[in-house]
């Protein structure tokens, strides 16, 4: 993006117009499956169904944090050969197609270590990112990144699991953009329930840090759950559903996927 001061902001996606804290549905794809061309075109349909957000993630040969929907979704696009370059081009163009919400890149420390940390960053917001979360970080060593990233403007978001309290605040206190709440422990995927007392969690990350949203992943598929998960958090996040879209149905995918972000943007924003 060319002009820094129009690029949107983390919080932008938790604010109504009049100011006021608004839930934010946040959907997550995996760029390049079935190709990039798609995942342009998704950002832009997606951001038209009432995204508030769209995490995007950059392929790697072993995402950790992700289930089997998702680890096949990252193997599709790396067979294709995409590359970190290839996807930040793509993010470029997009938002010269008109993608105006914040998005940010999900992925793993290799990855930005591969591309070096300082180059990974300043590309990032050159084409017009927002921020990076990196689930296989812990706490402990999240500075070696929020430096440089907090450097070119960008926030590594933080993710907070069912933990202890003390754990739980003391990440809150440092966050920056929102908090990622894990609302179940393992690996990402749909779920028929979401047992995790997220309401709790969210509860403690407001006491530490009141000015910082709250969001909750993993386990969201259905309208019920985003509204469910939305009524005690600042917004839902889904990916595996939209994933499984993707696989079945590929380019196919676009006016499908649509259609789903917005009932599940519908029931997040009424929660």
């Amino acid at each position: 993006m060319t002009n820094a001061s129009a690029a949107p902001r983390i919080i932008d996606a938790f604010t109504a117009p009049d100011g006021s804290r608004k839930k934010a549905f946040i959907p997550f794809v995996t760029c390049g499956d079935p190709s990039l061309d798609v995942t342009e075109d998704l950002l832009l349909a997606m951001q038209e169904a009432g995204a508030d957000l769209i995490e995007l993630g950059i392929p790697f040969s072993d995402p950790t944090a992700e289930g089997p929907v998702i680890q096949q979704a990252n193997l599709r696009a790396l067979s294709a050969g995409v590359t970190t370059d290839d996807v930040f081009n793509m993010v470029e163009r997009a938002r010269a197609r008109g993608v105006r919400i914040p998005l940010v890149f999900m992925t793993y420390a290799n990855v930005v270590y591969g591309y070096g940390c300082e180059r990974f960053a300043a590309r990032e917001r050159e084409v017009g990112m927002q921020g990076i979360i990196l689930p296989d970080v812990p706490f402990e060593e999240k500075a070696e990144f929020s430096v440089p990233f907090a450097a070119e403007g960008l926030d590594v978001v933080s993710l907070i699991a069912p933990t202890s309290h003390e754990r739980i605040r003391a990440i809150a206190r440092e966050a920056t953009g929102f908090v990622y709440c894990v609302s179940s422990l393992g690996v990402t995927g749909v779920r028929k329930q979401i047992t995790t007392d997220v309401g709790a969690m969210v509860r403690l990350v407001r006491e530490a840090n009141p000015n910082v949203p709250a969001a909750v992943g993993f386990g969201i598929s259905t309208p019920e759950q985003a509204a469910r998960m939305a009524a005690v958090s600042d917004g839902a996040i889904v990916g595996s559903a939209i994933e499984r879209m993707l696989a079945e149905h590929g380019a196919d995918a676009v006016p499908l996927v649509a259609d789903y972000v917005r009932a599940m943007a519908d029931a997040t924003h009424a929660a």
